[in-house]
């Protein structure tokens, strides 16, 4: 009787060793980013299964981004975001829910938030009353740290068609991707998550042309204050006036070593009787991303016209190798063909434009962009990036930008 009893465990025992593990479900989720304040940061993203190999695209209104690091081993799913030096480290749950930290591997120290996401959710926000107001349109918006009287400002743009809402912030220094959300009654949401960005927006929409009790989640702990009124002539500072050079016909003189650790400088015969495209951009800056996405393409179809780009990384450390590596992850994903050097400096060193173009007047956000002619004297400097996320100004962008190397190429 022991013998059989003993039988009967060894054979359960087997039999649930042999349970196959529990698989990460395709389709669309719902992800959140749970702050200890309270405040859920929310997105969604969907999953899909390719002969056995996981993929993930994140799902920001018109954006899919695509996440193919996933690694799953017995009941942990670990996520490796292409950009941005951040993953998820979690493990599926009974109901066939995620669990677990969403990590970034800053430049001394890693920084974690729960993270929870659940399948076959495709909402963002849930709604439960038609919206009272439309938000569409140009909206001037200030932007206040509790207990502080400084502020900053921005250009909100929405799209709204019944509850939905898209659209994004404009700034001086770039925008803020694309922001996905509803008007709930009379309660603006909207978010973004990129694997850098994550951010909540929400506020009470008064009437058509007023937004006040704003309140901006940003990333693990900041939240900011905000209000807006609807304005179509709003306009930001000339993105061509916030750095310049200090002397009209300026010319650069740099030398940094690539991703082979070989000097490359502005001075190089590759360089000369060229119109040159010098990209200031770091590996952890989203609209840098937007910007060698396209520059990328760009380059490959116009190199032969007798123009070069030279990227120029500031990343979040000085250590060569730990930049080599976060550099070279965010080339390959875009295909950079031209020289990508990497400065030694980082983006917060309030010295980054004396150590490295000391012919400019400072460095005033990422990405910046200097047009340089044939002769080597810089013709423009232009600060930030309008990216796909605002639409219309991407294309005025484009059209600017072509304008402006046509001019530089005769």
């Amino acid at each position: 009787m022991m013998r059989k009893l003993i039988w009967i465990l060894m054979t359960g025992l087997a039999a649930c060793s042999t349970q196959p593990a529990p698989q990460l479900a395709t389709g669309t989720w719902q992800g959140h980013l749970v702050r200890e304040d309270g405040g859920d940061i929310v997105f969604n993203f969907n999953v899909s299964d390719s002969s056995g190999k996981k993929t993930i695209h994140i799902i920001n209104a018109g954006e899919r981004m695509l996440v193919d690091d996933i690694r799953q081993e017995g009941d942990s799913v670990f996520i490796r975001m292409p950009f941005f030096d951040s993953e998820f480290k979690t493990a599926l749950q009974a109901d066939g829910s995620l669990q677990g930290q969403w990590v970034r591997h800053l430049a001394d120290s890693d920084a974690s938030i729960t993270f929870k996401a659940f399948p076959n959710v495709s909402e963002r926000f849930p709604t439960s009353t038609e919206a009272k107001f439309n938000v569409s349109g140009r909206w001037p918006t200030y932007f206040k740290t509790p207990g502080k009287t400084d502020s900053s400002f921005a250009i909100g743009e929405f799209r709204q068609e019944g509850n939905k809402v898209q659209g994004t912030f404009l700034t001086t220094t770039g925008d803020y991707r694309f922001l996905e959300g509803v008007v709930d009654g009379d309660t603006l949401k909207l978010s973004t998550f990129d694997g850098s960005h994550a951010y909540h927006f929400s506020a009470l929409v008064k009437n058509d042309s007023t937004l006040t009790d704003g309140v901006f989640l940003q990333g693990f702990t900041a939240t900011r204050q905000f209000s807006a009124k609807k304005d179509s002539s709003a306009q930001l500072q000339d993105a061509t006036t916030l750095a310049t050079v200090k002397e009209t016909g300026a010319v650069l003189d740099f030398t940094f070593p690539d991703l082979n650790g070989q000097q490359v400088s502005i001075k190089d015969d590759r360089f000369k009787n060229k119109a040159v495209i010098v990209q200031l951009s770091g590996s952890w800056c989203p609209n840098c991303m937007d910007e060698t996405a396209y520059l990328s393409e760009w380059y490959k179809l116009n190199k032969d016209r007798g123009v070069e780009i030279i990227m120029l990384c500031y990343e979040r450390t000085t250590d060569f190798e730990k930049s080599k590596k976060a550099a070279e992850g965010f080339a390959k994903r875009f295909d950079v063909t031209y020289p990508v050097l990497l400065t030694g400096v980082t983006p917060s060193d309030p010295q980054k434009a004396e150590k490295t173009l000391p012919q400019l007047t400072g460095i005033k956000g990422f990405p910046t962009t200097i047009y340089v002619d044939k002769t080597g004297k810089v013709k423009e400097v232009h600060t930030g990036f309008n990216g796909p996320g605002t639409g219309v100004h991407f294309e005025e962008y484009k059209k600017e930008f072509n304008a402006l190397m046509d001019e530089l190429l005769k």
